[in-house]
């Protein structure tokens, strides 16, 4: 696991805020209720930060960003690079 996503998921659990939960790349986020809309547009954020890439939110579906996995898979696809 890389720092940057280390560092995503230590985010996540953050907005999450439920101490029981262990939460992975692979954790479902969005489709098992723990994120909302108003945390992705969080987590958009965060991923632009910690990509370095811009992020067109009209690119981006919630099913994108339902694990951490899928949010770096969807950085990667659909970013662009900062002027």
């Amino acid at each position: 696991m890389t720092t940057k996503v280390h560092e995503m998921i230590e985010y996540v659990a953050g907005i999450v805020r439920n101490p029981k939960l262990t939460i992975d790349e692979s954790t479902p986020l969005v489709s098992s209720g723990l994120i909302d809309s108003m945390a992705l547009a969080d987590l958009l954020g965060k991923l632009e930060d910690l990509t370095g890439l811009r992020i067109p939110p009209g690119k981006v579906q919630p099913k994108d960003m339902n694990t951490v996995a899928l949010m770096f898979a969807t950085a990667q696809r659909v970013g662009k690079p900062r002027p």
